[in-house]
């Protein structure tokens, strides 16, 4: 995957807006005014992704390119270093758990990503 991509993927969603409001190296992306991700365009690419805390623990001990939301709330977020080993229909997927989660808090508070 790839910057390009993955923009393309997340402003596709409905109530997306983007922008750069922590400088020009992280790229945000919200939905009703809320943040879902975080693009790191500086070095290597990765994206923090809000996540259900016990699926994020599981998911940081699952892949070793998942890791704590860098610069985030540890138990909500976490980081995907985008170096291949993530397919993107997986990465697609926690893109969207991510937006449901942040778009529709009340709706998903049981909700669950299928575990692959």
């Amino acid at each position: 995957m790839n910057i390009e991509i993955l923009r393309d993927y997340c402003i596709s969603k409905p109530d997306v807006t983007e922008g750069f409001p922590f400088g020009e190296d992280t790229l945000v992306f919200k939905v009703k005014g809320k943040i879902f991700a975080l693009a790191n365009l500086k070095g290597e690419l990765s994206i923090n992704l809000k996540c259900d805390p016990e699926l994020a623990i599981e998911l940081r001990e699952r892949y070793s390119s998942v890791i704590p939301g860098y610069h985030m709330n540890k138990k909500h977020w976490n980081t995907v270093i985008i170096d291949g080993s993530i397919s993107d229909d997986l990465l697609l997927e926690w893109i969207d758990h991510s937006y449901e989660l942040v778009s529709n808090p009340k709706r998903n508070k049981n909700s669950s990503l299928k575990k692959k």
